[in-house]
């Protein structure tokens, strides 16, 4: 096996045109990197958008990154061309946010604990003690926040002393607070939440008791970034389940905890991965 901190990914995001893909494999050949894996998207061939997931091995790549950059920039100028290069064997560093609901976040640790999410997972913050216990085996730094009506904007400035600037990623595992746009822009991270609908349908807190009254057949749920935008950030993944009739809300929201645990599990690791890709309020997800 390579060793990943010899492992890039190359992402990129720029108008379409001839020459992108010869540019970039030409760069790499001449530092004699080899490219493992690549995935791009245009929108449109004339006059489209351009995306690329390019992974490549490079021996000694800490030393030769700098001179690599050196020539992306160059190359960055002449296609207009938004681009970052991730080291592979660097495990971003994740906080989660959960509420009284613990499913989502323990089946993230349990992930974690055996090594399906290549990544560190430094603290859990809960508006309410009850999870501590069941976060306590995993040796992860668990904060109690409480939060009131009166004191959110408090409970906010404590979450951002703790995280600010310290992690990489933030995951809300079923956090039933709605975040101030002033904590997203202040994070210093993107931050994922799980919606316990298939949005856009049945957005709010209650989506299982809409669904029971419409007599839905597929419920769903939603990853997607956060935005200050309630439930409208660009959707990452999602999935569903057939119900009939016969499902109470209670089995709605049983099913529903399963569908949650998936989707939010994949849509973490395939952004720990760099394979998403923000356009606007969408994403390409290689």
């Amino acid at each position: 096996m390579r060793d990943g901190d010899d492992v890039a990914r190359l992402i990129v995001a720029c108008p379409d045109r001839s020459g992108i893909i010869a540019a970039l494999s030409s760069l790499l050949a001449d530092n004699s990197a080899n490219i493992i894996s690549s995935d791009q998207y245009s929108t449109d061939p004339e006059g489209g958008r351009f995306f690329l997931r390019m992974e490549f091995h490079l021996e000694g790549l800490a030393d030769r990154r700098e001179a690599i950059e050196d020539r992306l920039a160059g190359i960055a100028g002449e296609f207009a061309m938004d681009w970052r290069i991730a080291v592979a064997g660097v495990r971003q560093r994740v906080a989660l946010f959960a509420s009284r609901h613990e499913h989502c976040a323990l089946d993230l640790l349990w992930r974690w604990q055996r090594g399906e999410l290549d990544a560190e997972i430094v603290a859990v913050v809960s508006n309410h003690p009850e999870l501590e216990k069941h976060v306590r085996p995993f040796g992860v730094p668990y904060h109690h926040v409480p939060v009131t009506p009166e004191g959110k904007g408090g409970a906010e400035e404590r979450e951002l002393d703790l995280l600010a600037g310290k992690v990489d990623l933030v995951v809300l595992a079923r956090y039933m607070q709605v975040l101030s746009n002033d904590f997203l822009e202040r994070i210093g991270a993107p931050v994922i939440n799980i919606h316990h609908s298939f949005l856009p349908a049945f957005a709010g807190p209650a989506p299982y008791a809409q669904a029971h009254e419409r007599g839905v057949k597929l419920i769903g749920a939603t990853a997607h970034y956060a935005t200050e935008d309630l439930d409208e950030g660009p959707i990452i993944e999602q999935g569903v389940a057939r119900v009939s009739h016969r499902d109470t809300p209670t089995e709605l929201a049983r099913i529903g905890r399963d569908l949650e645990r998936v989707v939010l599990a994949r849509a973490v690791q395939w952004h720990l991965e760099d394979r998403v890709i923000v356009d606007g309020n969408r994403t390409i997800v290689f």
